[in-house]
């Protein structure tokens, strides 16, 4: 901040108001990164508390980012890779890491490479971290939901009826449009359209793939599928799945989401550490008058959720065993597409990269910059999307302290 503007006893500068809108990691981060830096800083959320869906990710553990290779974390972003690189360079999984350390957090990580607080839960960091903010001065208003713009002003509807705030900065991070209940509505998109910002359509990520089951699927209904590889066009997984009433979800099945929503075909290997010979030799084994179900139990022994896989989209199953094995090896599922965008983790979709500077100012809105999930970009669970919705906070921050430099 310029010396020569006049300062409270606080440090704070009265000259520089910014205002932050949304409560979720991205707003949070921008709002402690402008109070640091000596900002007055207003924090708005249209919910009744901020983090919402930030605990609600806690409650599987709260996986924070994940320890791997820079260059191997960022292929998790696909096309928006180049765009979020120098932002995850700045705030990567080892300054996460030391942030949550920073808060009293100890984190560990796991096998994978996930990163998890040691008390496994989001609700202590969180805790943590609004202490911080209100050391450093950050007004946090709570049912404050952002109406646009009355000429220069920030227009908000609150309990107290229709309010307005002038900001010389402003931090939109309003999120996605999934979990509408937590307050990711995309309900903003209608107001930035209005002003001209290019938005992309949004569309569900990390989403359940939707399957209307046959009746003889029931016996399985919410167990595991373990031991496969998911493959969607050129994006193959390992993960688990689970078989659910209305299709498949789990992580594994999160990470082709994209992919089979972009219309690739979706299939899964059930045996993915046998080759498809080896396979053809098990099933060419003579099996007199015992029936192929049998067959297959003794000679693959997929297991009943498997074989009840196998024999949903396979039917009726060939008798040849090269035919076979390699309806074993790529199982084609038949889907309905993934389940609803409010039903989905995250979004696809948002603020266009071309609406923005390289600092996330809106080209259209001089001082107005965007954060987090809200912008066009998408990536798997496993740390990826809480690493950039931190980073993304951080670097919108970042541009508009440089905004109020250069005024």
């Amino acid at each position: 901040m310029g010396k020569d503007r006049p300062m409270t006893p606080s440090g704070k500068d009265q000259t520089r108001r910014t205002v932050v809108i949304g409560g979720g990691p991205a707003g949070l981060m921008a709002a402690e990164c402008l109070a640091s830096a000596g900002c007055d800083v207003i924090l708005c959320e249209a919910k009744p508390t901020v983090g919402r869906k930030f605990l609600m990710a806690g409650k599987s553990g709260l996986n924070l980012t994940k320890d791997e290779p820079f260059e191997q974390f960022l292929q998790a972003f696909g096309p928006a890779a180049p765009w979020l690189a120098p932002m995850l360079r700045e705030f990567d999984a080892g300054a996460v890491q030391d942030w949550a350390r920073g808060l009293g957090q100890d984190v560990f990580t796991g096998s994978s490479g996930r990163v998890f607080p040691v008390a496994m839960k989001a609700s202590p960091l969180l805790r943590a971290w609004l202490r911080r903010l209100d050391q450093l001065g950050v007004d946090i208003r709570t049912r404050w939901r952002w109406q646009g713009w009355n000429s220069d002003a920030l227009t908000f509807d609150t309990p107290q009826g229709p309010q307005h705030l002038r900001a010389d900065v402003t931090i939109l991070a309003l999120g996605g449009a999934s979990w509408s209940r937590l307050g990711s509505d995309g309900k903003w998109a209608d107001i930035l359209s209005a002003g001209n910002v290019d938005l992309t359509p949004f569309a569900p990520a990390n989403a359940g793939i939707a399957v209307e089951w046959s009746p003889q699927m029931a016996a399985v209904i919410g167990q595991p599928l373990k031991g496969v590889a998911l493959n969607a066009g050129p994006v193959q997984s390992r993960g688990e799945a689970m078989v659910s009433s209305s299709g498949l979800e789990g992580g594994g099945i999160y990470s082709i989401s994209g992919a089979v929503r972009d219309g690739a075909l979706f299939s899964i290997d059930l045996m993915p550490g046998v080759k498809l010979q080896d396979l053809v030799t098990r099933l060419s084994r003579p099996r007199g008058k015992t029936s192929l179900s049998n067959h297959l139990r003794k000679t693959l022994r997929l297991g009943p959720v498997k074989t009840a896989l196998l024999q949903e989209f396979g039917r009726p199953l060939p008798q040849n065993p090269t035919i076979l094995a390699q309806l074993v090896k790529a199982l084609p599922i038949a889907h309905q597409g993934l389940h609803p965008l409010d039903e989905a983790i995250s979004t696809a979709g948002g603020v266009a990269q071309l609406a923005t500077t390289k600092s996330l100012m809106l080209s259209s809105k001089p001082g107005v910059f965007c954060a987090g999930e809200m912008l066009d970009w998408e990536a798997p669970t496993g740390g990826y999307l809480l690493t950039a919705c931190l980073a993304s906070g951080r670097w919108a921050a970042s541009g508009g302290l440089e905004y109020l430099r250069n005024q």
